[in-house]
């Protein structure tokens, strides 16, 4: 059976929608498009990525939510370390 199992669909790979804020064009990413930097604090936690359109490079602050659907997606994470 296609998919994997009973009650299993087939999915896709994981779409992340995006904006850039210089150039404020808006867009999919695929999860290794961006990367998740988590540190010691909110401030710095954040995510990044590459403006398709004008190639910017895009810096993000990433809360609780934003951490948990990107790593359940498969972005790939870095995790900081505190001197």
């Amino acid at each position: 059976m296609a998919g994997g199992g009973p009650g299993l669909a087939s999915v896709g790979p994981v779409l992340f929608k995006a904006e850039c804020p210089d150039c404020r064009a808006r867009f999919e990413l695929a999860a290794d498009a961006l990367r998740l930097a988590i540190g010691a604090s909110r401030k710095t936690t954040f995510y990044s990525f590459t403006c398709p359109e004008c190639e910017s490079a895009v810096r993000k602050p990433a809360g609780e939510r934003i951490v948990q659907l990107l790593t359940d997606g498969g972005v790939r994470t870095l995790r900081l370390h505190t001197p």
